[in-house]
């Protein structure tokens, strides 16, 4: 079933992610930023972003029927890490059991999160 290969529910667990209050990004593995920087880049291409999905591993359950998700995220300053990578958990699982019971292949579906930083705010107003 296409709407329930591995591609698809990147996808479906990047954007449940990323819908989390806290969460401002995905941080991409060592091997994709690896690959990233070793690939020829273009002027054209250097702007273009690493895509969401990057930050998210989907694997079969080495253990039975199932998935497993790798979440990696990068959380704004203000959050308490705890309670957001909770939350991350809870809307990822959530969003991917959704999707596959939508699509007639319910299953079950193991989540870890992982926080791998915190980055500071932006003010726009200047400080006098």
């Amino acid at each position: 079933m296409a709407a329930t290969d591995a591609t698809t529910l990147l996808g479906v667990a990047a954007q449940a992610a990323l819908a989390v209050p806290g969460v401002a990004g995905l941080q991409p593995r060592l091997a994709h930023r690896l690959a990233a920087a070793a690939s020829p880049t273009r002027p054209e291409t250097t702007a273009e972003r690493v895509p969401s999905e990057a930050g998210v591993r989907i694997d079969r359950a080495p253990d039975g029927p199932g998935w497993h998700i790798e979440v990696r995220c990068v959380l704004a300053e203000g959050h308490r890490a705890l309670d957001t990578a909770r939350n991350v958990h809870h809307q990822v699982r959530a969003a991917v059991i959704s999707h596959l019971a939508a699509h007639g292949a319910p299953e079950a579906a193991t989540v870890t999160v992982t926080v791998t930083r915190i980055v500071a705010r932006h003010h726009t107003a200047q400080k006098r």
